[in-house]
């Protein structure tokens, strides 16, 4: 296997000169945590230099203008505004601030999906077990031929006792990318409100909030935008603000202020904090979107393809049907593992592709046939050649 893992150094990106990412690992995991570019990362050590320089300036008359900037940027690049906008660490903290506001009487029903993030579903669960609150799985199959598939099977569990919809813009586990404007319109005309989990979804697909008409929406930015760990957003529809607070209460539940809603100053404050993350936003969009003369739209087409070639690659060398239309993938791709690689445990197959051949990818255990899957992702870093080794260290341990 030397020759080809020399092959692929041969022909790695140089976009990769970019990022700080160990040239010596087949990185083809972005979707977990992303990556921040070199650029973005000196900008944040920049403010916190100026942090450390004078905390007390930096807090008392630095940050609240870097915020609003930062909001304000990315507000214009989700297309929403920026009223309904609040920084949160990442999207299962927005999830989790959410359900946590809201009232939930027994017998409620708070429906979800079976692709949905785990983390979020502990929430849920915790959710259920101290309000009497029941949780609903829509059964989405997978592999899966249409988005109707996913429709049918959430609205198939509405029932009139259905108060909310917790619902992946671009799953986890899977990749797909669910219909979520349809499901929304749907959910609504049933007068259920819909809280989406949008962890993957900025700089992957492109936002419209008005459009997708969630209640709530929340999303991360450290993942394909690029931003440093740390960066994500709730979007809360204008008449639902009073309702929803963060987890941490703190000064702004009493600020005297009128210049600002008590749902920002709420959640712009809630302690002590590095806030830099937030603040680099900004250097985060416009840092990726110079990356190529089309800018953001450029990208995100360069990423569909690549993954869509990454997968047909995979699909080929493993004898396997691709489990999903194309239109249903964005940046992220899964492959079903054929039934001889089941002698690995997920973890197992990571670590054996980590360790012996330097390959960084996501593997993930499924709750039915088939039960391991692979999944890649496609930055602008990733080169074809790196999915044919992965295919064929794949192909040489079935």
């Amino acid at each position: 296997m030397k020759d080809e893992k020399l092959d692929f150094k041969l022909q790695s990106s140089s976009y990769q000169e970019l990022w700080s990412l160990d040239s010596n690992v087949v990185f083809l995991n972005h979707g977990s945590f992303g990556a921040c570019p070199k650029a973005v990362l000196a900008v944040q050590q920049n403010l916190r230099s100026q942090l450390e320089q004078d905390p007390v300036n930096f807090f008392g008359r630095k940050w609240e203008p870097l915020i609003d900037n930062a909001r304000s940027k990315l507000a214009a690049f989700i297309n929403a505004d920026v009223q309904d906008l609040v920084f949160v660490p990442n999207a299962t903290t927005g999830v989790n601030s959410v359900l946590r506001s809201l009232h939930f009487a027994p017998d409620d029903e708070i429906l979800t999906t079976n692709h949905e993030y785990n983390a979020c579903r502990n929430a849920l669960n915790f959710i259920a077990s101290r309000t009497g609150a029941r949780v609903v799985v829509a059964q989405v199959p997978f592999p899966i031929e249409s988005p109707q598939q996913v429709i049918a099977a959430v609205i198939s569990k509405v029932s009139p006792k259905t108060r909310l919809a917790l619902l992946d813009h671009v799953t986890s586990q899977t990749g797909l990318i669910f219909p979520i404007q349809q499901l929304v319109q749907e959910l609504q005309a049933r007068d259920v409100e819909t809280l989406v989990d949008g962890a993957h979804a900025p700089g992957m697909v492109d936002l419209n909030m008005p459009e997708i008409g969630a209640t709530y929406y929340t999303g991360n930015c450290h993942k394909w935008v690029s931003a440093p760990k740390g960066a994500a957003f709730l979007y809360v529809r204008r008449d639902k603000h009073s309702q929803i607070h963060p987890l941490t209460i703190s000064h702004g539940a009493n600020s005297p202020r009128t210049d600002k809603s008590r749902f920002q100053l709420e959640f712009d404050w809630i302690g002590s904090d590095d806030p830099t993350a937030y603040m680099c936003v900004p250097e985060a969009i416009a840092f990726m979107g110079s990356l190529l003369p089309g800018g953001w739209t450029e990208l995100r087409q360069r990423n569909h393809q690549l993954v869509l070639e990454g997968r047909k690659i995979l699909c080929e060398a493993l004898n396997i049907q691709s489990p999903c239309p194309e239109e249903m993938i964005g940046s992220m791709a899964v492959v079903p593992m054929p039934a001889s690689l089941e002698r690995y445990s997920y973890i197992a197959l990571h670590d054996e592709l980590f360790d012996n051949f330097d390959i960084q990818v996501q593997v993930v255990p499924w709750q039915e046939s088939p039960r391991l899957l692979v999944r890649i992702s496609a930055q602008i870093y990733n080169t074809l050649e790196q999915y044919q080794y992965l295919a064929k260290v794949l192909k040489d341990l079935k």
